[in-house]
């Protein structure tokens, strides 16, 4: 078994394998969910004079959003769009998506002067396709394509709910 950095690094690097570990080690749930408080302190602070919800805000959204996108994932993939030989389960897709946060630990890099807009753009350009290979090695898809639907059409219902629900979270706070 891979430690917790060589499984980040192996998520980052888009490694099969380590996606494959982490899905099916139902101790590894702790560890993705490291990885998305990681992603998410780096966030905010790499965020720092980029404007953004702050850090503690910020973790807490990483973490709710964390949760609502692994189980609409879920629901898609398994229940809208299945292939086959699909099987899954929510905790799958916690796993496997937790760790596809890994280059987001890298956004503390948005803090450098001038260069840290780009660095942001690239690490959510990053964090994309390791969200795409996470969903479809979670959902044992054959094809790339349908992960990418799957994720495209969740980010939507997303947004959406996102678009619902910031109101009232800016008011808890």
């Amino acid at each position: 078994m891979a430690s917790f950095v060589d499984r980040m690094i192996g998520a980052a690097t888009l490694n099969i394998q380590t996606y494959e570990e982490v899905e099916g080690d139902v101790s590894a749930t702790g560890q993705a969910m490291a990885v998305v408080l990681l992603s998410s302190i780096a966030h905010g602070i790499g965020n720092i004079g980029h404007g953004g919800f702050g850090l503690m805000r910020a973790t807490i959204f990483a973490l709710v959003g964390w949760v609502i996108w692994a189980s609409l994932a879920y629901i898609i993939g398994t229940k809208l769009m299945p292939e086959p030989q699909t099987k899954s389960g929510v905790g799958e897709l916690l796993r496997t998506t937790g760790f596809s946060a890994a280059p987001g630990v890298l956004a503390v890099l948005g803090i450098i002067p001038v260069l840290g807009r780009i660095i942001l753009f690239v690490i959510a350009i990053w964090t994309l396709v390791t969200m795409v290979i996470a969903v479809r090695q979670a959902l044992d898809y054959q094809s790339m394509g349908r992960a990418v639907v799957v994720c495209l059409i969740g980010f939507v219902v997303y947004l959406i709910l996102s678009a619902i629900l910031l109101p009232f979270s800016l008011l808890t706070f």
